[in-house]
């Protein structure tokens, strides 16, 4: 740093952090943004440059970390940053102090310590500042006392980091050798697929049976409903029609007289306000976003300065923000509302209480008068503000009445509520509308007339699937990862292949099924749920200061290190299972295997040598969403094994063969072969005509569902989606390369895309960069001769609106159509317009 210079640098993570945090300083401050991390571990494909760690042991070339050297790591700056370091170096040369504002949790801390690493120079010349909410009180109490980088947070991210690393690559060339290429294991997300795992397993062991409920319709003034409870003092649940008719017979020649009327008021308390994974979880059940999208609008909401910070695990919230959220409700409500001492919530255990809750930076600010967000932006923050508001009020109160009538032998209840005062639900009602149960004055001895009785048979269901919501709770209540990892262990497990989401449940995928039964059997400690929270707890304290990191990674290794050796030995290979097709190539017996791809048939021919090696595979299509033409629901019902009475997995083989393999497979060998005829919902394939080369496309399983791909691969690698509807997804365009349009994030330029979502601009360095926009229309009518001809009334549209602002082409996932909207200054117009009668029509300006 340079001394006698009046400019002081500030670095923050993110653009629009920078953009926020620069209005609340003066001009002596300049501030950047880092994009992000500037330096991690080398992964594969990365790091090709020859560096210090190179030519060492073949560990340390894998892992770019020396666990017998005090772990000493190998950092690299990360591709496309090289850009950003140079800036950020020679604006800390003439700076008079640097100032590291990244998030205040430990990746922030370990974000704030690699820039100063990467950065260099003095130590001393750096300042370290957090806050909890971009507001200008915080900003600038927090840069009145800056702090220094806090070396025991760092080293537990570090820590975490070096555990994930040792896991996955040492684990990972494992599961390979012994189940299936391209798989990988990782410390905390194998756990959250073996919840997914256990909770399959016991949906696939679990018999249904039948049941009836009766419910008996009573009078006297106004008539009831009221449900046969008890028989003989014991619950009532006849398990058919036939049990279920002789009781109604005998209570038709019963009295029905009310044995007991009780009356009580009953109460309902506030909600605590948000944490991160209640966020994650409300804005699932009452919003229906994924945690991963809850998390995306929940950061960029805070960094806009509306709400606090978006990753904590504390309920805890400061005096003034309680302060103010009182003086609301007192100015909008009437005093019932308000109750005498302010509500404090506990937080759970190892929450950080210097963290706050997740609140609104302003009370005042009401949804309605939320402006200058998209409309998903918008719904979190009214959801974040609602439950802070709520948390602050007063309980909900009821008249509850439960009569007990007896009859017969047989027992009967009937439940009524009544709200008699709204309390918080008035601003935070329930998720499930609750209507009042009115019931008439009954008094102990009062005798009923039987109007009816009503038969409902019902059916034993299966343990829920976990949702996206209740996988979170899960993982928070067994202490696997924390706040700033639900999202990345979900995504990740779905990246990988081990578990699908369809209509919002988890389901898991055959190789999920298989890599959790043998890290079970052979890393029962790294599969144990309490282990995994031990370690959470071990990071903790070495966060706070009480351990020191290097022991906990020694003591980790250690152990680690002698189970992986059993493991190499001991770990039972994913053995392929013969089974009664022949190969329509050599006639050879055709085998079940399991790849990470899916399940597929391939000649047993394939394990000879090369000479006589066969490789035909025959492509198996998941049959959940097949039904019979012959007969008809029944097909539909799941097998069970004979061997192990666990329900079969189905797959189609072609139009008139189904394949039903046990769900415990590759270790119970047990399948059947259903001949019958078969096809998708909607849909007569399996085979349609390739757009592209005019040959055949198959439909296949893969990672994100069924789709086609040709038959002519690799010389031919078109690929088409199924939809849910049955039908093959339109023919996509062929990109356009825009070299005009230089990305921001890395050195590339954007690529037209037509996706799912309709066309996108996207990084010309994909992978390494995912940077997307959408295009403007300018944009695509520089590049009108090269549009696919579906396009061109895009083209046609106005390049600017009324106002003159640049005009983005913008695609409703919902309603399937494109529409325009205009920005200004980075910032939405409120102009928008829709192609209606072959033109584009103005529907507002706001």
């Amino acid at each position: 740093m340079s001394k006698g210079v009046n400019k002081y640098l500030v670095i923050v993570e993110s653009p629009a952090k920078a953009r926020t945090i620069n209005r609340y300083l003066g001009k002596q401050y300049i501030v950047k943004s880092s994009v992000g991390h500037v330096r991690d571990l080398p992964t594969s494909g990365r790091g090709r440059k020859k560096t210090a760690y190179r030519g060492k042991d073949p560990l340390i070339a894998r892992l770019a970390i020396d666990p017998n050297n005090k772990w000493r790591a190998y950092y690299e700056t990360l591709p496309g940053k090289e850009k950003v370091l140079r800036e950020l170096k020679g604006l800390a040369k003439n700076s008079a102090e640097v100032y590291l504002a990244t998030d205040l949790d430990r990746e922030g801390e370990a974000i704030a310590w690699h820039l100063r690493e990467a950065i260099g120079g003095d130590p001393a010349g750096y300042r370290r500042v957090t806050f909890s909410e971009i507001t200008d009180k915080a900003i600038k109490d927090a840069f009145a006392n800056p702090q220094q980088i806090n070396m025991d947070r760092v080293n537990a991210q570090q820590a975490r980091r070096f555990l994930d690393r040792v896991v996955g690559y040492m684990v990972s060339p494992l599961l390979w050798k012994k189940v299936a290429r391209g798989l990988s294991a990782g410390r905390v997300q194998s756990v959250a697929v073996k919840l997914v795992a256990l909770r399959e397993k016991e949906i696939n062991a679990f018999k249904v049976e039948e049941f009836w409920e009766l419910y008996c319709l009573l009078k006297n003034g106004k008539q009831i409903k009221a449900q046969v409870t008890k028989e003989g003092g014991r619950a009532f649940r006849p398990p058919n029609k036939d049990h279920c008719d002789e009781s109604v017979a005998r209570l038709r020649q019963g009295e029905f007289i009310v044995s007991s009327c009780e009356k009580k008021a009953s109460q309902s308390k506030p909600p605590s306000p948000l944490i991160t994974s209640t966020l994650q979880q409300a804005a699932s059940t009452r919003l229906s976003f994924g945690v991963k999208k809850s998390m995306m609008l929940a950061q960029r909401l805070y960094e806009a300065g509306h709400i606090t910070y978006m990753r904590t695990d504390s309920t805890n919230v400061s005096k003034d923000a309680v302060e103010a959220c009182r003086n609301y409700l007192s100015k909008n409500f009437s005093s019932d509302y308000l109750p005498a001492k302010a509500n404090v919530y506990a937080s759970g255990k190892g929450a950080q209480e210097a963290h706050e809750a997740i609140r609104p930076t302003d009370v005042w600010v009401h949804p309605n008068s939320f402006v200058g967000k998209d409309r998903d932006q918008q719904r979190l923050y009214e959801l974040i503000w609602k439950f802070f508001v709520a948390s602050q009020m007063t309980k909900a109160t009821f008249d509850t009445t439960s009569v007990v009538i007896t009859a017969g032998g047989f027992e009967l209840r009937v439940r009524g509520r009544i709200l008699r005062f709204a309390g918080y639900q008035k601003v935070l009602p329930p998720l499930v509308k609750e209507t009042d149960v009115v019931l008439p004055d009954l008094h102990q001895g009062q005798r009923l007339s039987l109007q009816d009785i009503e038969q409902v048979q019902r059916f034993t269901k299966p343990p829920a699937r976990y949702t996206e919501a209740s996988l979170v709770k899960e993982l928070e209540k067994g202490g696997i990862g924390r706040p700033s990892t639900y999202a990345t262990i979900i995504s990740t497990i779905q990246d990988r292949g081990y578990v699908k989401v369809e209509n919002k449940r988890f389901y898991l995928l055959k190789m999920g099924n298989i890599v959790t039964d043998r890290l079970q059997e052979n890393f029962s400690d790294l599969m144990d749920i309490k282990f995994t929270a031990a370690m959470e707890e071990k990071l903790d304290a070495v966060a706070s200061g009480d351990r020191p990191w290097l022991q906990v990674l020694d003591d980790f290794y250690g152990d680690f290190k002698q189970t992986l050796e059993r493991a190499e030995k001991d770990m039972r290979p994913n053995l392929p299972t013969e089974i009664d097709i022949k190969c329509s190539k050599c006639q050879r017996l055709m085998m079940i295997r399991n790849a990470s791809t899916g399940v597929f048939l391939s000649c047993s021919g394939y394990l000879l040598p090369p000479k006589e090696r066969c490789k035909q595979t025959l492509n198996l299509v998941a049959g959940d969403d097949f039904t019979s033409d012959s007969e008809g629901e029944e097909l539909q019902k799941r097998h069970r094994c004979p061997k192990c009475e666990t329900a079969m997995a189905s797959h189609l083989i072609d139009s008139s063969r189904r394949l039903h393999v046990c769900s415990n497979h590759p270790d119970c060998d047990v399948y059947e072969i259903e001949h019958g005829k078969f096809k998708v919902k909607g849909y007569e394939g399996p085979v349609i005509e390739c757009d592209k080369c005019g040959d055949d496309m198959q439909l296949k399983n893969g990672r994100f569902g069924k789709y086609f791909a040709c038959t002519k691969y690799p010389e031919c690698k078109n690929t088409r989606k199924l939809l849910s509807n049955g039908q093959a997804a339109p023919p996509r365009a062929e990109p356009i390369p825009m070299p005009e349009l230089k990305c921001e994030k890395s050195d590339g330029h954007f690529v037209l895309r037509d996706g799912a979502s309709g066309i996108f601009l996207a990084s010309s360095n994909y992978t390494k960069s995912r940077e997307t926009r959408p295009p403007a229309v300018e944009d695509l009518q520089r590049h009108a001769d090269k549009l696919d001809p579906k396009f061109a009334f895009l083209a046609d549209a106005p390049a600017n609106d009324p106002d003159g602002n640049k005009v983005i082409i913008k695609f409703s996932r919902k309603n399937k159509h494109y529409y325009l909207t205009s920005t200004k200054n980075n910032k939405p117009s409120g102009w928008s317009a829709t192609w209606q009668d072959g033109r584009w029509n103005e529907v507002g300006r706001s």
